[in-house]
């Protein structure tokens, strides 16, 4: 199932919303332009829409909105809760408080079960690595991802969820959007952990500031100029 044109990097950023539609206000807001229609994740009970922001320094990447699907329910075991802390009502709160914010990303690794495992000896529980899909209209969309049942994102959303792709990426089935991610930076109390973590799994090019509040801040080219979007939104400076 292996992607061999995957190399470590980020595979694309997570903004939550309370609903798609406010989502795509935002984007069309903050960065000029429309998202493209997305899917539903039926395991758990999510959708999306996205945006390609590929460029040359990432080119392969793109930005998720994601927000619980109304009156769909999750198909994870009893107990188990939905990716990225959707189930926190504490991020339900910021999301609902400050509008559609970035709270986490994803990196694409060429080997996730090699990734997960020197995760795993540095006492980092990434959780399991689920096998998940979504049809789309070039075919099913097919991809190896961490999830812990607790739905934790880790480290606040700065240490990335780690996905591998099968045969196909979003991005292949994306057009070019006008938006480009330029970079990324994650900034955490335990910033030596958070980095030592990141360059395990090859990641050594994210920076990790060593000091300050959690916080993640991408910065991208868009219509409307250099726009910078971040998990603390009124805090954000490119």
């Amino acid at each position: 199932m292996t992607d061999a044109s995957c190399c470590p990097g980020i595979d694309h950023l997570v903004v939550l919303a309370a609903d798609l539609r406010e989502g795509a206000d935002w984007c069309r807001r903050t960065l000029g332009v429309d998202p493209a229609k997305g899917g539903e994740h039926p395991l758990m009970g999510t959708h999306n829409r996205l945006l390609n922001i590929s460029s040359p320094a990432h080119p392969r990447s793109y930005l998720e909105i994601i927000a619980i699907k109304p009156g769909a329910a999750s198909a994870r075991p009893m107990g188990a809760r939905r990716w990225f802390d959707m189930d926190d009502p504490a991020l339900h709160a910021q999301v609902a408080r400050s509008g559609p914010q970035l709270i986490h990303w994803v990196a694409c690794v060429p080997d996730i079960a090699a990734c997960h495992a020197v995760l795993a000896a540095r006492g980092v529980e990434r959780g399991e690595v689920i096998t998940a899909s979504r049809p789309t209209s070039l075919g099913l969309l097919e991809w190896r991802i961490t999830v812990r049942e607790d739905g934790q994102r880790l480290m606040d959303g700065c240490l990335p969820t780690l996905i591998e792709w099968g045969d196909r990426h979003p991005c292949h089935g994306l057009p070019d959007s006008g938006v480009q991610l330029q970079s990324l930076r994650l900034q955490h109390p335990q910033a030596a952990a958070l980095a030592d973590a990141c360059a395990s799994a090859g990641l050594r090019h994210v920076p990790v500031d060593w000091a300050g509040a959690p916080r993640l801040a991408a910065t991208l080219h868009t219509p409307l100029g250099p726009v910078c979007i971040a998990s603390h939104p009124t805090e954000c400076h490119p």
